[in-house]
């Protein structure tokens, strides 16, 4: 039998009979849900607007095919991640909450910091002395 879930406002919260799902599941779903380079450049691409855009502005600047990018939109949404608004023929995406766009920002740090260990790393390695691989 497969577990039943709870929908509250197109997040789907999933929780075995009887039990509630820890908040570290929760987040860890979050995570997964964000763990696709095309769903993430997505999200950076809402973060930089103030107002929501259009899926054709995003198919323009992903590059990505429609059926796929439907795909990824579809399990920002299923997470709570981002919204959207129909205006005619039109479907227009946002970011749910501003904290994804500071979840992006801290992530970018984060990365930027590691990379900068990283390179100091390798500068260390390179004032090492030559190894003579003959002796």
């Amino acid at each position: 039998m497969s577990n039943p879930s709870i929908r509250q406002s197109e997040v789907v919260i999933p929780y075995s009979l009887g039990t509630h799902q820890p908040l570290y599941e929760i987040k860890a779903n979050l995570f997964k849900a964000l763990a696709h380079p095309a769903r993430i450049r997505v999200l950076e691409i809402l973060s930089a607007q103030d107002a929501p855009v259009p899926v054709s502005d995003i198919l323009a600047e992903t590059g990505i095919e429609a059926s796929l990018l439907s795909q990824h939109l579809a399990v920002l949404k299923r997470h709570g991640v981002v919204r959207y608004e129909r205006a005619g023929n039109a479907v227009h995406y946002r970011l749910a909450h501003a904290a994804v766009a500071e979840l992006l920002l801290s992530a970018r740090t984060f990365l930027a910091d590691s990379l900068a260990e990283r390179r100091d790393q390798l500068d260390e390695l390179g004032s090492m002395p030559p190894i003579d691989a003959g002796r």
